[in-house]
């Protein structure tokens, strides 16, 4: 393709959305002209699908439940005046809370008499830790009112850290439990591990502690059982990769002073946007549209996601779980085995200058890209004079360059252009997105709102601390036995079929201090010999 022909392509597939200051280039994928017209009528379901959804059709229908994170930034959408009221009343006391907190008028911290609260730690997992995560990387500045901290796993090691980082300051760190039922084991151990720390402190937990959950969970009932300082509410129609625009993110966002209501703004105007059945005019159905033509709607490769913008940096993080989760299904809505899926991987530019663009340009050509620039540099003017090709020049040069430089290889890619990088673009960034998922899972034929996998995951690792529960009533009841390998061990507790997984436990145990078990070296790792201390 010549110069002027790739001018022309660019022209005529460039999708300009000035209303939410973001343009998308599809031009770099090599599809056919006539591929937009013979995927009008799948979109055109995609589109009817998407608009029951937000109508409040039952868009899960293994939970029988409906799917409703556009009313989040549209309260009017909501298919009741309760859930609207419920909507709106919820980022009032959001708002009302997180001033509270700033003006030093919430209890807790006034104990110490060392000030008002200084740091945030949130405790959740999956979309209810990535969310508020990488809004607070995208929008968050030295001088915030909190500085943020996670609990984000069932780490032992990684909860020594951050405690380590909040050091003595844990009578000025206000803590955000977010669970929806209140009993996901990795957020139930690390809030434990909260009160721990609290409670060796000298402090009382509930004075610091807000709960996110579902009305009547077990987080519920014990935030108002121990008299935490307040709860706000998680709803059964919003998920928790798509929860950052409801409590789950915006509690954390305002208690770290970011503008939640242009994060919402920018969401909802996407979503405007978004709705549109003209494909040319909109941005995530041109975006599900690339998927499909690149994987062949069968996930056949992967998507590569490189923001050229530090502050963006864990937003591919976060599409991996909103796309993959989503995506990433056994059967399709009709019960046949499909094996769907995206695959998303990605790191900032120019950093991937000096990573994995190598392998993008010369190896396997396996990929798409998706760059996403912004076009304004920094929020201020530089003090100084600078050189005539700046930091942001030389950034701005990097995208263009690598792109052109995978063109040049025949590699496929998207470019998304953000006018700036601020709180309402990273709600449009969030929105757009969303959408992109919902269209492509109707063009696919997946529910892209249940996760039967991860529930599958959750399951067998409950089943291995039942399997350790027996192995350890073993170990203490038989100590007479003297040291036994694990095949006999798993003989003993009546689960031969299942030695490789006492024989894991049984390791784990041993190795750390505390825990009751020691073991006998052996020339073998499977002839180690296990006993009670």
């Amino acid at each position: 393709m010549t110069p002027t022909e790739l001018w022309e392509r660019y022209r005529r597939y460039l999708c300009v959305c000035e209303s939410i200051g973001l343009s998308v280039d599809i031009s770099r994928m090599p599809f056919a002209d006539d591929f937009l017209g013979r995927m009008a009528p799948a979109m055109s379901r995609a589109f009817d699908a998407m608009e029951a959804l937000e109508a409040g059709a039952i868009a899960n229908p293994d939970e029988n439940r409906r799917v409703g994170h556009y009313w989040l930034r549209a309260p009017d959408l909501a298919p009741e005046p309760a859930v609207r009221e419920e909507i709106e009343q919820t980022l009032q006391r959001v708002k009302s809370f997180a001033a509270d907190v700033h003006a030093g008028r919430i209890p807790g911290q006034s104990k110490t008499g060392r000030g008002g609260f200084a740091n945030l730690l949130l405790i959740g997992i999956g979309g209810s830790a990535l969310g508020p995560q990488f809004v607070a990387d995208a929008l968050g500045n030295a001088d915030d009112p909190l500085r943020p901290y996670f609990l984000d796993n069932t780490d032992p090691d990684g909860f020594d850290r951050v405690f380590d980082q909040l050091g003595g300051d844990l009578d000025r760190t206000l803590v955000i439990v977010v669970s929806k039922s209140g009993s996901t084991v990795e957020t139930r151990n690390a809030m434990l591990e909260a009160i721990q720390r609290y409670e060796q402190a000298g402090l009382n937990f509930a004075d610091y502690a807000v709960a996110v959950t579902q009305s009547g969970s077990a987080l519920d009932r014990r935030s108002t059982e121990e008299r935490w300082l307040t709860r706000f509410p998680m709803w059964d129609w919003v998920g928790g990769r798509t929860s950052v625009t409801s409590a789950v993110g915006l509690l954390p966002a305002a208690l770290q002073g970011f503008d939640v209501g242009a994060i919402l703004a920018g969401a909802r105007d996407a979503d405007v946007v978004t709705r549109s059945r003209e494909v040319m005019r909109n941005p995530a159905a041109l975006l599900a549209l690339m998927w499909y033509h690149a994987t062949e709607g069968r996930g056949a490769k992967d998507m590569v996601v490189i923001p050229y913008k530090d502050r963006l940096a864990l937003f591919p993080k976060y599409l991996q779980q909103l796309v993959m989760e989503s995506l990433g299904k056994e059967r399709d809505l009709d019960g046949r085995t499909v094996q769907q899926g995206l695959t998303v991987y990605g790191n900032k530019g120019s950093t991937d200058q000096h990573a994995y663009v190598q392998q993008l340009r010369e190896g396997v050509d396996n990929f798409f890209v998706t760059f996403i620039g912004v076009r304004r540099d920094r929020s201020a003017e530089p003090s100084t004079e600078e050189a005539e090709a700046t930091s942001g020049d030389y950034l701005h040069g990097f995208l263009l360059g690598t792109r052109e430089a995978l063109h040049e290889m025949g590699r496929q890619s998207i470019t998304i252009t953000l006018d700036e990088s601020n709180a309402r673009s990273v709600g449009v960034l969030i929105a757009l997105y969303e959408r992109a998922v919902g269209l492509y899972a109707s063009l696919i034929n997946v529910n892209a709102y249940h996760q039967p996998g991860v529930e599958a995951g959750k399951k067998a690792a409950t089943a291995v601390i039942e399997l350790q529960r027996r192995i350890l009533a073993e170990l203490a009841g038989s100590a007479a036995a003297g040291p036994r390998t694990a095949q006999q061990i798993a003989e003993a507790i009546g689960a031969p079929d299942q030695l490789e997984t006492v024989h894991h436990v049984l390791e784990h145990l041993a190795a750390n201090p505390g825990r009751g078990v020691v073991a006998t070296t052996a020339p073998d790792a499977t002839d180690i010999r296990y006993s009670a201390m």
